[in-house]
């Protein structure tokens, strides 16, 4: 005889194995079809962003195709305009920290000379030589990375085409585009798919307006921090610090280690020092002040899963893995608790309903036929329930953006 507890675990284990496969499956497409996925996550990223300024427009009776492009065209100016200045900061300053990272450089060699080591100079020499025999041997394999960087900017492009695409008609029709996914549902789901979606969009939106101004903090304390030392990179040193910061953990270190190492060249090791107290200083107020109070609000999720799942992300998909992870697990946990019934946000109601397509009648459906369930004779029993007529179908509210149900005007 087989113990129930043996027989139970068995019974989960093989459900186990087939959600874990099918889960497997669905990232394994996801990860065929990244120069579409990406861009389309990005592009909903972009939406839930711009969002709110086309529906202030609007406010102001601008019609809603000309307020989604006065949108978009204005992100578009907004970033021109940090690039435009970042890379003037940068043609201006990098000649000069190219003259401290040569002095630097050679510094180094003159203490590889004269110091502990004591090497001499044809020692240097043979080395220098072996490195340049090593970069000619290598040059097939440079050649093909060139090619394949080519490749990758083909698909950058591509990518920032249908993103730019696909974000003016999430701007423009977005309830209609989410009517449509919910109405592929079975009919015994899509309220409740609904629901959890407008939650999940919620979610989302505080994500994005919280980390934007967690990476705003980063970037005016770790910039004011670097103007002491290289004031011609502080403006690009910011700006990398405010992207870098949208990937969580990572990106904050990185782009901490490169100001450090930036000051580094240009000061020495007592202002890089310095620098890297300014960066402990500012990502510890991040960590222990705004993201307690700030982003655990916004996405209920504890700092070890939030580690977890960044290290998770970056393991299955690199850095597109560690940027949308921690977004993704907020959205699926809002989605997975209303589902199982405990509502994040009861103040949303469920009044927002979705327009149903109409059910294509069968033959119990058609007069004449045997299976119809008024015809002569049929019993009660036989009838069961009403067929679903047209007049039962609800009535489609106003237009909106989304799922998100803030507003549907």
């Amino acid at each position: 005889m087989v113990p129930a507890s043996v027989r139970g675990a068995a019974a989960w284990s093989w459900r186990l194995l087939i959600i874990a496969a099918g889960v497997a499956g669905f990232f394994w497409l996801l990860a065929q079809l990244k120069t579409i996925a990406v861009p389309v996550a990005i592009a909903l990223l972009i939406t839930i962003l711009l969002r709110p300024l086309r529906l202030t427009l609007e406010r102001w009776h601008v019609p809603r195709g000309l307020a989604t492009a006065l949108s978009i065209l204005g992100l578009i100016a907004f970033v021109t305009g940090l690039i435009v200045i970042a890379g003037q900061s940068i043609v201006n300053g990098f000649q000069d920290l190219w003259d401290q990272a040569v002095a630097g450089f050679e510094e180094f060699l003159s203490w590889l000379s004269d110091g502990p080591l004591g090497l001499d100079t044809a020692t240097l020499s043979d080395l220098g030589s072996q490195a340049q025999d090593m970069v000619a041997d290598q040059s097939s394999s440079l050649i093909t990375g060139a090619l394949g960087a080519a490749t990758t900017v083909g698909h950058v492009l591509v990518g920032i085409i249908i993103a730019l695409f696909c974000t003016i008609f999430f701007l423009q029709d977005g309830r209609s585009i989410w009517t449509w996914v919910v109405n592929i549902l079975p009919i015994a789901a899509r309220e409740k798919v609904h629901q959890a979606g407008r939650r999940g969009m919620v979610t989302l939106s505080s994500y994005v307006r919280t980390q934007i101004l967690v990476a705003l903090v980063d970037a005016l304390g770790i910039g004011i921090g670097s103007a002491f030392f290289v004031p011609a990179l502080a403006i690009p040193i910011g700006i990398l610090v405010f992207v870098g910061s949208f990937v969580p953990i990572l990106g904050a270190i990185v782009t901490g280690a490169i100001a450090c190492a930036v000051v580094l060249v240009a000061e020495g090791w007592v202002a890089a020092a310095i620098m890297l107290g300014i960066v402990l200083l500012v990502q510890q107020a991040e960590s222990h002040i705004l993201q307690p109070f700030l982003m655990g609000h916004a996405v209920s999720l504890h700092p070890v899963a939030v580690v977890l799942v960044v290290a998770a992300g970056s393991l299955a998909a690199g850095l597109i893995g560690a940027l949308f992870a921690v977004p993704l697990a907020a959205v699926l946990n809002t989605v997975m608790q209303y589902l199982h019934g405990h509502d994040k946000f009861p103040e949303l109601g469920t009044d927002d309903h979705l327009p149903l397509l109409r059910r294509r009648p069968s033959l119990a459906d058609l007069p004449g036929t045997l299976l119809w369930p008024s015809r002569s004779g049929a019993s009660q029993d036989d009838a069961g329930a009403a067929p679903t007529t047209p007049g039962d179908v609800p009535a489609a509210p106003a237009d909106d953006a989304g799922p998100a149900g803030e507003s549907r005007t």
